[in-house]
């Protein structure tokens, strides 16, 4: 229990955390059918949760999400379906040039290296190759 109440976790990150402890298969298959049961995990919540985090304060976008979510052992069908959710509200292109004028914002992006630089860092953040193009093909404003 007390590894549950620093942050919400996965079925995946219970489990790993189970059988490090040394617990038998049997002991984690009824541990995590009843913390189900009783909604203290929940992978979809748990995915919802970490990837609004991980868009609001660090600006990613969803290929790094759906890596992060992946690493902790989220099921595919959970994620797509976060991810289509979270992603819908808002444009991702807009999303892009909106931390891509804060990090910039005193920079010229028309010099070669610092588009090379804008580009890995939108690439790095999980921004699609075709939004990093878009965006970077014609000036960016630093107004936004």
């Amino acid at each position: 229990m007390r590894y549950l109440g620093h942050r919400g976790r996965c079925a995946a990150e219970v489990e790993n955390y189970l059988r490090h402890r040394g617990v038998t298969d049997t002991v984690i298959d009824a541990t995590l059918e009843k913390l189900r049961r009783l909604s203290y995990i929940d992978d979809e919540a748990f995915a919802r949760n970490w990837a609004l985090s991980r868009v609001q304060n660090q600006g990613y976008g969803a290929q790094r999400i759906e890596q992060e979510l992946k690493a902790k052992g989220v099921g595919d069908s959970a994620i797509h379906a976060v991810i289509r959710e979270i992603f819908a509200q808002e444009n991702e292109e807009e999303r892009a040039r909106k931390i891509l004028a804060k990090r910039f914002m005193h920079e010229n992006l028309e010099e070669p290296r610092t588009l090379r630089r804008a580009a890995a860092f939108l690439q790095r953040r999980g921004y699609s190759s075709k939004v990093i193009f878009e965006l970077l093909r014609y000036p960016i404003d630093n107004t936004c």
